[in-house]
């Protein structure tokens, strides 16, 4: 407790020796002194509502950056090739020819759809290629048979053939193709 007298005493007596050394402040100044707090503040207001407001334009740019939808693919797929693409003729020849086995037809009015399986040519018989597609093609489109004829041959027409080619690959054909891709003939093989 004493030293707390003490103290105080000390403090008191500084307070008293230092009210004789100040000179109050002149209106004046009081004034250009509150006024520049005031800028201060003000300017600290606006600098900090300028800062709010860039925040949430950058957090509005943000959000609006991540919203989920369809992006773009970093390289852009080609079109993958149709398997089959009808032959075309050598520079000097009228037709192209395709090997294939010709089944499932079926008759569409003037029009006959068979399913054709490419086959390759190869030493001792033909192999499959994998490539199977359809083709629609005119009732009228000629097909030279030998055994589908009755072992001798002759020309028939496709639609003609229907019955006999509305199995499971059975009958080997040679299918003619013109320059422009058309199918022009079936040749038995």
């Amino acid at each position: 407790m004493a030293d707390e007298t003490e103290l105080g005493r000390h403090l008191s007596g500084l307070a008293e020796s230092g009210q004789g050394l100040v000179v109050p402040l002149a209106a004046h100044q009081v004034r250009a002194r509150g006024e520049r707090r005031l800028r201060r503040r003000r300017t600290a207001a606006a600098g900090g509502v300028a800062l709010l407001a860039c925040a949430l334009l950058a957090g509005g740019l943000t959000l609006a950056g991540s919203v989920p939808g369809p992006r773009p693919a970093a390289v852009t797929p080609a079109p993958v090739p149709p398997l089959f693409t009808p032959p075309a003729p050598a520079p000097d020849a009228e037709y192209a020819d395709e090997l294939g086995r010709v089944y499932n037809a079926v008759a569409e009015g003037d029009a006959v759809r068979v399913t054709v399986e490419q086959l390759r040519a190869a030493p001792g018989g033909a192999t499959p290629t994998g490539v199977v597609h359809t083709l629609t093609l005119p009732g009228a489109t000629l097909v030279e048979a030998r055994l589908l004829s009755g072992g001798h041959r002759s020309d028939l027409r496709l639609s003609e053939l229907v019955g006999r080619l509305a199995g499971g690959p059975r009958w080997t054909f040679a299918i003619d193709y013109d320059t422009e891709g058309r199918v022009v003939s079936l040749r038995e093989a």
